[in-house]
Order: C-alpha cells, then structure tokens, then sequence
C-alpha cells in the first residue's frame, strides 16, 4: 500500500472539555497489537477509533541522540522500573509503541513453544501450521527479511565467528526493515523511515479506511453493561504537565486492550473486570537482558552498521539452556553504563579502548514470576529474578565467554555491579560460578515483557480464552505480549504481529454477533 496521512488527534488538537464518540471498536493501545489490530478491522469495514497514552512524534523530530530519545519516546521518559529498582523495563511510550524505538529483530514463536502452549494452557489452536499464514502476511507487509552479508557489522562478526569455531549454531537475523541506512540508533526511533514501525506502516494503513487516531489519551476505565463490555473512558491530557485538558467517552461495540504487559493488566484493575481468575497482573515476565563486552586487539566500533546482525541458538531449547545470544552493537556510552562500574580514572581507561571492544546480548527464557499491580493507585512491577532462572544466565555468560575467547579476545567483561573481567578461557568458570543471585547484583534491563493476562482454555487458570477474548467479560479482547501464557524466549514483536491478526480475524468473524 503507498504511504498515505495519518488521521491523528493530539492534545493541542481538542476544542471541548467533553468528547463522546461511537465506534465499532475502540482499541487502547497503538503498538505492534493495537496498530495490527487497527487496520485489519477497518479494513474489514469496521469503524476504529484507537487511543494512545503517549504522543504523536513524527520521525523527523528523532535526533538519534538516545538520552534524548529516552525522554521524549519511552514509558516514565526510560526510567520504568522494577520496585526492587535493579532492572529498567523499557518500553516506548508514543504514537506507535515499542516498534517505534526497538532493535527490529523479528522471530516466530517458536515450535516448543506453541506445543507447551497447548499442553500446558489448552492452546491447541494455536499451532505453527494455524499461524504460519499470519507470520507469512506479516512478513511480507513489514518487508522481513534475514540479515544481508551488508547488514553483519564487525561486531556481529566476532560472535560468528567464535561460535563457529566451537562448532555451534549461529545465524543471521530476521529485521522488519527496508534498506537498512546502517546507523546503528534503532533504539533512537529511524528518522528516515527504514524501519517498518507501526507508525509508518500498519497505524497510516487503518487511517486509510478510516480509523482515526488521539494521542495523549489515557484510558482510565473500561465500560460495561450486563457482562459486556460497552465502550471507554478516557481523558486527553496535556503532554507537558500531564493534567487532563478533557474526557472522553468512545462507545463501542467490542473493546480490544493492546497497551501491553504493563499498561494492559493496570487498565484492567482500575475498571475492575475480567480478574474472576485472580491472574491480571501476574504471571509477569520481562525476558532480562544483559550485555556481554570483550576486548580485541583490532578495531570492532561496535556501534557502527546494523545494530543487530546475528545471533546464536545453540542453547534456545530450554532442555539445552534456555537462552539466546544477539550480535547487539552499542554506544561508547551504553558500553560504559553496561559494563564499566568505576569512576575518574578507571571509567577513562575503560572508555579509551572502547573502539576495540565487541559486545553481544544475552535473553534468556525466564519464568514468569513477576506481577504488575496497583499501590495506593500507582503503578508497580515487581520482579526478583528467581532462582531458577539464575542459571540460564550464567550459562549464557560463559556460552558468551566462549565464543569471544575462540574469537580471539584477550579479554571478557562481565555485566556485573562490582567488576568482574576474565583474562583467559580458563578463568571461565570460576569467574561466573562466583556471581550470587542477590539485588543489583547484575546491570539488566528489559525491552520485551510479557505475561500479565494469561491466555488460556481454563478460566480459573487465565484471563483470556484461546481467541483473545477474556473468560468474564463479552467482547473484551486483549491483543498483545500481555496474553502470552509464557516468555517466548525471543523478540516478541513479530508473534505480537501475528497473534494480534488471528485475534481480528476471529472478531470480524463475529460468530457472537457483536457487531448485528
């Protein structure tokens, strides 16, 4: 489809104090579920109207400069964190989500997924034969393609080639880009539209058949009547103080919440519904990433080319791990607050030899022990890693060890507090065997959570059924990571794209006869 105008309105944009309006569907949220969800409906010939918390930031305003960028695109402005205050959760806070300022990394979920899914959860239907068309759509309309010889940096490079001088399986990544410009500020929103985020794709696709779009739009509660969910209320607030400059009513006829794992189960408890099960909010996963630096004698200027080339999935089984490491390049700056935790003299030293070092991410299959809630009507995530989950991660701290060692490194770095740095292969073991499980222990962070309204075919054990559409509550839908009975292991985005699809499908099937 060519480009065509968004159909936004933003806070500046609203005249009255009190906005009602109809729709067939109003959706909550404009990420990688809400925008999917968006257009296939209203190209379904569904009237849409779709609300989005944060702003309107139209690419030619991101300046590739990530502090900047923090402020401006993601959730509390990049400081959304844990209670325990030792893990950021970030997520992007604006007209497109989290699209707008992720790495592009796209995945299926994968097979043993889907079938402990349906083991486990009675997801039967959601099957990699079931899926498969849906992956394939999206594929095809956000141009995913596996990483180009072009688009693996140097720094990529080392992590191949270590791990196949161990023998291990490593492979290029999958990007939802088009002619990548190679600048490595992904993170930073792309300021020339290469990345095929919602905001340039599937939110401009809805517009075209006529859904419309209001920024700076909390939704504060969900509406129902006899059992059914009715429509939502909200109010428009002013992006620079935060007050509310007007509410707003959208009546509608099915409700889809999409404002992912966090937001999603906080809308949920505010109104009070769907929560017979007691699992809204829990079941919390994040998917915590940490970032593994090494030291070449050779230049690597890992932050230069595509900021994501290849990873290695060697160990993504969880019977042989449960965790994946990605070619993940960054700034002299993100290498420093990753890895480096001294001062003056040290932090100098570390920072001089910054062009010679490579760095790669470690995700592994953590196991939803989190919750989101509210307190005292605030917002908290709170999230331990658990124990059991501790070693995956060393695991991936020494699989990570490995292969830059085979690479030729003269030396690993650890994402620790306290520093930590391996001098030899044969310090390996001994070096991580020695890191505890204890708070702030480890410099994390998470860009993929996931869980909090659990998909499932047992409404005691969940909160939505096996099409999205919650067990207490007609014509609710949820349509994002939220449903995800467990983490997934890999970047959530693409099964986002595509459970999000099957989901509409099932809506504008109207076997229920919302919409008569």
């Amino acid at each position: 489809m060519s480009v065509v105008m968004l159909n936004v309105k933003t806070a500046a944009d609203i005249k009255s104090t009190n906005l009602n309006l109809q729709a067939d569907a109003v959706i909550v949220g404009s990420g990688a579920g809400g925008a999917v969800m968006a257009y296939e409906l209203a190209a379904a010939g569904k009237s849409v109207i779709l609300l989005e918390a944060g702003p309107y930031v139209p690419s030619s305003q991101f300046n590739e400069t990530f502090p900047d960028m923090l402020e401006l695109l993601y959730e509390d402005k990049g400081n959304q964190a844990t209670k325990q205050g030792d893990l950021l959760v970030l997520q992007g806070r604006c007209l497109g989500g989290s699209t707008v300022v992720n790495g592009c990394v796209t995945f299926r979920v994968p097979d043993f997924i889907l079938q402990q899914w349906s083991a486990e959860f009675g997801l039967s239907n959601l099957s990699s034969e079931s899926l498969a068309p849906y992956f394939e759509k999206v594929e095809k309309n956000l141009s995913i393609h596996t990483n180009g010889p072009h688009e693996i940096n140097e720094n990529s490079r080392k992590l191949q080639t270590g791990a196949e001088r161990l023998g291990w399986s490593v492979k290029p990544l999958k990007r939802n880009i088009k002619d990548c410009g190679l600048t490595g500020h992904c993170l930073s929103g792309c300021k020339t539209d290469r990345k095929q985020s919602m905001l340039v794709t599937y939110l401009p696709w809805a517009c075209h058949y006529g859904a419309s779009i209001y920024t700076d739009t909390f939704a504060t509660r969900i509406l129902t009547d006899n059992g059914r969910a009715t429509g939502v209320e909200a109010e428009i607030r002013d992006p620079q103080s935060g007050k509310a400059v007007a509410k707003m009513t959208v009546r509608a006829k099915v409700v889809v919440a999409a404002a992912g794992a966090v937001q999603t189960p906080l809308l949920f408890l505010r109104s009070g519904l769907a929560n017979g099960s007691g699992q809204v909010g829990k079941n919390f996963a994040c998917h915590p990433s940490t970032m593994i630096v090494a030291e070449f004698d050779g230049e690597v200027f890992t932050w230069r080319g595509a900021m994501l080339g290849v990873y290695v999935d060697e160990f993504e089984h969880p019977d042989k791990g449960g965790f994946v490491l990605e070619g993940g390049g960054a700034g002299p700056i993100e290498l420093g607050m990753s890895t480096e935790p001294g001062t003056g003299a040290a932090y100098l030293d570390f920072m001089s030899r910054s062009k010679n070092y490579a760095s790669c991410v470690s995700l592994i299959h953590d196991h939803n022990v989190g919750q989101v809630s509210l307190v005292d009507g605030k917002k908290q995530i709170d999230y331990a890693g658990a124990d059991s989950d501790f070693p995956a991660m060393k695991a991936a701290f020494k699989a990570a060890a490995r292969i830059y060692f085979a690479a030729g490194a003269k030396r690993v770095f650890l994402p620790t507090v306290d520093k930590r740095v391996i001098e030899s292969e044969a310090e390996i073991d001994a070096v991580i065997d020695a890191i505890e499980n204890n708070p702030f222990a480890l410099r994390m962070v998470s860009y993929h959570p996931q869980g909090t309204m659990r998909m499932g075919a047992d409404p005691a054990k969940s909160v939505v059924g096996p099409y999205g559409e919650t067990h207490d509550v007609q014509a609710l839908y949820v349509s994002d990571a939220s449903l995800f009975p467990t983490s997934i292991i890999v970047n959530p985005q693409e099964s986002v794209y595509a459970i999000s699809n099957y989901i509409a499908d099932h809506i504008i099937e109207d076997k229920k006869g919302y919409f008569t």
